[in-house]
């Protein structure tokens, strides 16, 4: 008895989602599988991909073409709440996933399916992430995810697609699981599952070595409006345009990689490789902007908001309640950060080194040593007698 008549697929050409399509089929009755491929700007060609899809199975094969609903809708609230996963990790990977989800829940729509699935294993953060999205898009929708049940290892389920005509994409001198979108690469498995051990040069495509940078420094000019992004060294491009101009621009310098053992949603520990070049010198470009343009009490206060905001999208909850009001205060903001930040780019480094806007709250005349302070120094004496007053007197009880 199949669990539904008509299923969308969320498929990538791998193992896994390739061998779902005959294995819902064959094993839980699914009478017709549509695919859905999202272009999310990973710069693979699709059409093999869609052609793959419909060898392998499938009744129809989709291709949606999100890159740009992707940067603007769930990369740039991310820049402006200065998301970073444990204070590191641009979350370039997790974004893609409730995009993705929303995708397959239009499509399912669309066609009438009475049900989606995606190939996530049970060890993964993308399994919470697409059930937990697709149940606040559409909860009556199932979701069905075969490779957490169906118990093959990876040689068993390369031998189950081989009965249906599935070859093998997996080349022995590649053991790496990586995935790409147009904000970065994430890369594991292989020998990076041994903490201890340093990565190959090889495994990188974003950035170069080091030793492969240029000699001479770089600098950008990146300028935001309330919070956004909007032009790359004075001239005005999409949202696309500049991301893909500035990876390409900091990856040269050696810029953007990131290599951590991260906690997992599901309670494991992983190492993780990732490089996100655009992002990260985004966010660092962003939060630096802030620090002239909000007033100290809202950007300390912010920090808090980032770290939950961060844990949200990690782990998976992009459409609960929580993310959408933290969405609204990150909002409120970003009325005023707006500005031009100055990036030197150099031998692996990116710093910040100029930053200015007409909502600046430094004041040149409260700031300077110069004769031109403005600052009256006489009150200092009364605020450090109040601000200290606790402490004296507590002081004074210890020691009676």
């Amino acid at each position: 008895m199949g669990r539904a008549e008509r299923v969308v697929l969320a498929y990538s050409g791998g193992v896994d989602t390739s061998v779902c399509i005959p294995y819902l089929k064959h094993e839980w009755g699914v009478k017709e599988v549509i695919t859905l491929a999202a272009d999310l700007g990973q710069g693979d060609e699709l059409e093999p991909i869609r052609e793959k899809a419909l060898k392998s199975g499938a009744e129809k094969s989709l291709i949606a073409d999100a890159t740009a609903e992707f940067v603007k809708d769930y990369a740039f609230p991310a820049i402006q709440a200065n998301a970073l996963y444990e204070n590191r990790y641009p979350l370039s990977t997790a974004l893609a996933r409730p995009l993705i989800a929303k995708l397959l829940v239009e499509a399912a729509a669309e066609y009438g399916a009475d049900a989606v699935a995606h190939g996530c294993t049970g060890k993964g953060n993308d399994q919470v992430r697409f059930d937990v999205s697709i149940a606040a898009l559409n909860p009556s929708l199932k979701v069905l995810a075969p490779a957490r049940e169906w118990g093959m290892s990876r040689e068993e389920t390369i031998a189950y697609g081989e009965r249906y005509g599935i070859p093998s994409p997996v080349k022995k001198s590649s053991p790496y699981s990586i995935d790409r979108n147009l904000l970065g690469r994430s890369i594991e498995a292989g020998p990076l599952e041994d903490p201890w051990t340093e990565p190959l040069e090889e495994i990188y495509a974003l950035t170069q070595a080091i030793a492969n940078t240029p000699n001479e420094p770089e600098y950008v000019e990146i300028s935001f409006d309330r919070g956004i992004p909007v032009t790359l060294n004075g001239t005005a491009l999409d949202p696309v345009t500049l991301i893909t101009q500035l990876n390409e621009v900091v990856g040269r310098h050696g810029v953007g990689r990131i290599d951590m053992v991260e906690n997992r949603l599901v309670g494991i520990k992983s190492r993780e490789i990732y490089e996100a070049p655009a992002l990260l010198v985004l966010i660092q470009a962003h939060r630096d902007l802030e620090s002239l343009t909000l007033t100290a009490d809202v950007t300390h206060y912010k920090r808090g908001i980032e770290e939950t905001y961060s844990q949200l999208v990690y782990n998976g909850l992009w459409y609960s309640p929580l993310k959408a009001a933290l969405d609204a205060f990150v909002q409120q903001t970003q009325e005023r950060v707006s500005g031009i930040v100055r990036v030197k780019l150099f031998k692996g480094t990116a710093t910040i080194v100029g930053r200015k806007s007409t909502n600046s709250l430094y004041s040149p005349d409260l700031a300077t040593y110069g004769a031109e302070d403005q600052f009256d120094h006489k009150a200092a004496e009364g605020f450090i007698y109040v601000w200290g007053l606790p402490t004296r007197v507590w002081s004074e009880k210890l020691r009676g």
